[in-house]
């Protein structure tokens, strides 16, 4: 669930929190007023190529992700040299900015903060992606999750690099 964000401002929420490069982050924001904008077929192939195709997953390795119709999940393993609101930032402004490239009304995409969770060791990143790849099934949008078309994981792309 997102925060309400008072007095102080987002920032305010995260003081005191490191960021720890080769931590492995479970990340959750919401479109701007939890608009429903990837119930568009086009536009969600859009932000699926956008968000796969940003050059930070470089530096930081982009584990998972599923987008919903208003909100968006990744699994993310936090490279050297970045905090997490940076990269979560520079995650947002770039998919933004495809979205208005090619829609130019379509006004703020995505609202301000985001949730995270630091997965711990004792946690399996295979069972949390799949906890991520499963949001759509449980959000009643598809019956199996392999019926969804907006996600990915690595997993299932070293998997058919293979073949």
């Amino acid at each position: 669930r997102m925060l309400a964000v008072g007095k102080g401002g987002y920032s305010a929420l995260r003081r005191g929190r490191a960021s720890a490069p080769g931590q492995v982050y479970l990340i959750t924001w919401t479109t701007f007023e939890r608009r429903r904008l990837f119930d568009d077929f086009a536009r969600a192939v859009r932000m699926s190529r956008s968000i796969s195709g940003l050059p930070l997953w470089v530096r930081h390795h982009l584990l998972c992700w599923v987008l919903m119709p208003d909100h968006m999940h990744l699994l993310v393993e936090l490279g050297v040299g970045e905090d997490l609101p940076l990269l979560v930032q520079k995650s947002k402004g770039c998919t933004s900015r495809t979205m208005r490239s090619v829609e130019a009304d379509i006004g703020p995409v995505w609202a301000i903060g985001f949730h995270d969770h630091a997965v711990r060791n004792d946690e399996s990143l295979v069972e949390v992606a799949r906890y991520v790849i499963a949001n759509p099934v449980r959000a009643g949008l598809v019956a199996r999750a392999g019926l969804y078309p907006f996600w990915n994981a690595r997993w299932l792309e070293s998997a058919t690099d293979h073949h």
